[in-house]
């Protein structure tokens, strides 16, 4: 069920329509999703849409992205995801679900929405971050196995999360206790090291430009659940197993990653969060034409890296749309 279209937290320009899911599968009660729209101003020509989706403690909030597509004929739609951003009613594990496939309620019934305003033959190009650049892709190739490709036209990711940090001689280890801890304790939280390193980079309360909300995006993250994760794992080995999405791709990454515990310099000029050498060996598994840009100093976020990286990201963008959608 969707609900009529409001004002939304980001200002004048911006509405949200609630998406009323029905009852959580992994039992938190009723679930929503609320899909963010940008509206069309006065002299913009639409000539198609795109439907963006966040990543893990993130929540869609990027005007300057919603600007950069209007200016290029298409409609912005940001969806939060269930229990995520907007979304999350009290009482919600944020941004938890057992399986990467709930998400698709809620993708569809975007689809539905953006099809409502613009038509069914609108194109779509689906843009998303980190791990919603993991669940779009396998909600795209579940789309093109039961013959629904259209009216997605593109599929571009941004620094996707493809594959667990870390050792690689720890990562199945650490996959085989996560499906046994999440058939018993699958809301517990793990007890990783926190850090506000990348959040300190985005805030204006540290080094960033942006003033989001941190309630709904903390500087140090949500608490990461053993179900989430085991759920996650889950979708990391179905894309290696290779994805055929049916739509043309384009891969944005840093450069390069650098951890570290505190903030420093090297932090805005790196993926603080994501192995990029990772999103560049699995990328390939997105079947079609892909192309994979490594934008040299950008942040996790591309969109959100200092002046000249995101510069560098917002043209590769633009000459890749204008390659694909005319």
């Amino acid at each position: 069920m969707t609900g009529t279209w409001e004002p939304d937290l980001l200002g004048d320009g911006y509405e949200q329509q609630v998406l009323e899911l029905g009852p959580d599968p992994d039992g938190e009660g009723d679930v929503r999703a609320v899909l963010v729209r940008r509206g069309v101003r006065p002299g913009e020509e639409v000539r198609g849409a795109v439907l963006y989706v966040h990543g893990f403690s993130d929540y869609f909030f990027q005007t300057d992205l919603a600007d950069f597509h209007a200016e290029r004929g298409l409609a912005f739609y940001g969806l939060d995801l269930r229990k995520s951003g907007r979304a999350r009613r009290d009482g919600q594990t944020a941004h938890y679900a057992s399986d990467l496939e709930h998400y698709d309620a809620e993708l569809e019934q975007s689809m539905a929405s953006i099809a409502a305003d613009h038509g069914p033959d609108a194109p779509v190009v689906v843009v998303a971050h980190s791990t919603g650049g993991l669940i779009t892709p396998l909600w795209l190739d579940r789309r093109r196995r039961a013959g629904r490709t259209a009216p997605v036209a593109g599929l571009v990711l941004n620094s996707p999360w493809f594959d667990l940090q870390g050792q690689a001689v720890l990562r199945g280890p650490v996959t085989q206790v996560l499906r046994v801890l999440a058939k018993v304790a699958p809301l517990r939280a793990l007890d990783l090291p926190k850090s506000a390193v990348y959040g300190t980079s985005l805030h204006v309360s540290g080094k960033g430009e942006w003033d989001y909300d941190v309630v709904l995006k903390p500087l140090e993250g949500f608490p990461v659940t053993v179900g989430w994760l085991n759920a996650v794992r889950r979708g990391h080995a179905r894309l290696h197993r290779g994805l055929e999405v049916g739509v043309p791709s384009l891969v944005l990454r840093s450069d390069k990653t650098h951890y570290a515990r505190e903030h420093t310099d090297a932090s805005d000029r790196a993926d603080t969060v994501l192995d990029v050498k990772q999103i560049a060996r699995w990328a390939g598994c997105l079947g079609g034409e892909t192309t994979v840009v490594p934008i040299t100093d950008a942040r996790h976020d591309v969109f959100l890296s200092l002046p000249a990286p995101r510069a560098a990201a917002y043209d590769v963008l633009g000459e890749w749309l204008a390659r694909h959608l005319g």
